[in-house]
């Protein structure tokens, strides 16, 4: 584990952490902010619903950007001194960006009733929907320059625009939610991400002379066969598990009722907090190093050594939490809030067993495996729900995060199955067998 801090050391906190660390403290910070207004002028029946919404727009949102922005941050990077592959890369993805949002904005618009009896159970906020509609090109547009930015390592601009966003965003929410209650709560979800453009154009100029090179002559189809793994992988990724959630909570809803939904949306937000940290720490090294890896034994002293290492720290955060449950929903919440109490214990357990399964199958992403991942992504979101359902059923609203638990715990068995022989096999005498 010592290359683990001599990359923390001279690659992450130099390029990186800035950006990660302050952005999702920021996030952290806005999200509490906002959790509480929700839950002083709305209550869990708002969380219930700005659940879906968020879910939704998630969806939505990967789908109007295609997956793009990790491969696209990736190409950038590496063409950004070749002029004749990097005008090629931006246009293509540019107008291909800009059709595939354009035309899913058209479709949630005109099909917002029917999105609207997906989303929001017996209520009408049909007007959100198409509000989503109309400011979805402008998210995804937002994200394009963010991928462009990133893949010309413009971290401080990033920096900048990033924690101007969430504040901004942040205002809105709050302003909102004190005057409409639920109605503004709902409209500032579907609006804040697009407000971010606006700051994202300052950031603009720093490029002026990269908007010559987007033309529609240089689209090129063997940018988006380079991209297409990397695009299914993101949108199998992105989408598969808000869909659950929203199919999960509505089944809470029709079985059980709306205010036990918001409680099980609010611990998924707590959840949502504490990981971000532990995701962003992995995608940060674990990915980048599993890519250098060339032989199972190192491999396996990587895995091991973050087993060792950052293992029981977030461990230990995770039992501080669980220990203090009581206090972080007076905190995050109000009373009308405890039964969120109950359900930390699972969810707990189940986001200890997803970062073990997650360090060992960021070897998917690492070499390509999109086959696999895939298929073991599917598994996982099929089994969360089928036994989500079976233990809503069973055992009530502590069903849905035993389920989460133990869909985690499968995913987990599975991933040591298929890398068993890498993680406990007999190694050739040098320990150097492919990895």
């Amino acid at each position: 584990m010592k290359k683990f801090f001599q990359y923390i050391n001279n690659e992450v906190l130099i390029k990186a952490a800035n950006l990660n660390t302050a952005n999702i403290s920021i996030k952290i910070i806005t999200g509490i902010l906002i959790s509480k207004f929700i839950a002083l002028f709305i209550g869990p029946e708002g969380m219930a619903l700005i659940g879906n919404i968020r879910n939704f727009l998630s969806t939505i949102q990967s789908i109007s950007i295609a997956g793009l922005y990790d491969g696209l941050v990736k190409l950038i990077a590496k063409h950004r001194n070749n002029i004749s592959e990097l005008t090629k890369t931006l246009s293509t993805v540019y107008y291909f960006g800009f059709f595939s949002s354009l035309l899913l904005a058209f479709l949630c618009y005109y099909n917002a009733e029917y999105v609207n009896s997906l989303i929001f159970f017996n209520n009408n906020y049909t007007y959100v929907v198409e509000t989503m509609a109309m400011v979805l090109p402008f998210y995804a547009l937002n994200m394009y320059v963010f991928a462009i930015m990133n893949g010309f390592s413009k971290y401080r601009i990033l920096l900048v625009i990033n924690i101007t966003g969430q504040i901004l965003g942040l205002l809105v929410t709050l302003i909102l939610i004190k005057q409409e209650n639920i109605d503004g709560a709902l409209i500032a979800v579907v609006i804040t991400p697009a407000l971010n453009l606006l700051i994202t154009i300052v950031g603009i100029a720093f490029r002026k002379n990269l908007m010559s090179l987007i033309r529609i002559s240089k689209i090129s189809l063997n940018v988006l066969r380079n991209l297409s793994p990397n695009m299914i992988m993101a949108l199998v990724s992105t989408i598969a598990l808000p869909i659950v959630y929203i199919i999960i909570r509505n089944y809470l809803k029709s079985e059980i009722g709306i205010k036990e939904a918001g409680y099980w949306t609010a611990v998924t937000r707590i959840s949502d907090y504490y990981l971000m940290f532990i995701n962003s720490l992995m995608a940060l090294y674990i990915l980048p190093r599993f890519t250098e890896i060339k032989s199972r034994i190192e491999f396996r002293k990587e895995v091991f050594s973050f087993y060792k290492t950052v293992l029981p720290v977030f461990a230990g955060i995770l039992g501080v939490i669980y220990l203090s449950r009581s206090l972080l929903v007076s905190l995050l919440f109000t009373e009308e809030f405890r039964p969120v109490e109950d359900l930390m214990g699972y969810q707990i357990l189940g986001d200890f067993m997803r970062v073990m399964s997650m360090v060992i199958a960021y070897k998917f992403l690492a070499k390509k495996m999109f086959a696999h991942f895939i298929i073991i992504e599917i598994f996982l979101f099929v089994i969360m729900y089928v036994s989500s359902v079976y233990l809503i059923d069973a055992f009530g609203l502590v069903g849905a995060v035993m389920g989460h638990c133990l869909s985690y715990l499968m995913h987990f068995g599975i991933v040591l199955l298929i890398f068993g022989s890498s993680l406990f096999g007999v190694l050739d005498d040098e320990g150097l067998d492919d990895f």
